[in-house]
């Protein structure tokens, strides 16, 4: 009977290659395993830095520079007056009115003041009792004058715009007696009426009227 063949006994170096290989297998299956672990395929990429600002101590970039052409000089203008001036002679016109033509026996006359400004301009004036004279003549004989026995005085300034017309508001009343400053608390003669013509002239603020306007005394 014939023996088995016998299974061939491996060398010393066939079991330390064997060995190596299987340690370093297992080392790189724990390095696989290690990096899966930190850096797993499925993370996002790491977002990039912004870009580093400017630093600010860099020096700027310098502006071309800009020639001024030199500004002309404004021709000086006059400069209007703050408000209206007082107004002149040459910007008013002055009327004396009488509130009828004739007047019967114990009719007494009305008599008012008209003023226009016929500038182009506004200007004020003191148009109160103070500033008003009022005078009646009979040829050159005068007559009557509001000033003679005037009674508390007033002022009063206004402004006429340039055109405009304005009468005296309440008209002063002549009693048809002579005035004097010496007769003012007593009596004094009657002017004669009959038919008899008289004049009224005016002035006020020192403007006297354009003329006179006459009337009758019945």
């Amino acid at each position: 009977m014939t023996d088995a063949p016998r299974r061939r006994r491996q060398s010393p170096a066939v079991y330390r290659r064997r060995r190596l290989a299987a340690a370093l297998f297992a080392l790189l299956v724990i390095g696989l395993v290690v990096w899966l672990v930190a850096a797993p395929p499925w993370r996002s990429a790491p977002t990039a830095d912004p870009a580093p600002a400017a630093s600010s101590t860099a020096p700027a970039a310098s502006a071309p520079a800009v020639v001024a052409s030199p500004t002309p000089t404004p021709t000086p203008t006059p400069t209007a007056p703050a408000g209206p001036v007082e107004c002149t002679p040459a910007d008013i016109t002055v009327e004396a009115l009488t509130d009828k033509g004739e007047y019967g026996q114990g009719e007494n006359p009305q008599l008012s003041i008209r003023l226009t400004n016929t500038s182009a301009n506004a200007c004020t004036m003191n148009v109160g009792t103070s500033a008003q004279s009022f005078t009646v003549t009979s040829g050159s004989d005068v007559w009557w004058r509001s000033t003679d026995c005037q009674s508390e005085p007033s002022d009063m300034e206004v402004t006429l715009a340039a055109g405009q017309e304005v009468t005296s508001a309440a008209p002063l009343t002549w009693d048809r007696t002579r005035s004097s400053v010496s007769s003012c608390g007593g009596e004094r003669p009657f002017a004669p009426g009959g038919g008899a013509t008289y004049h009224l002239s005016v002035s006020i603020g020192g403007i006297p009227s354009t003329g006179t306007v006459s009337f009758i005394l019945r």
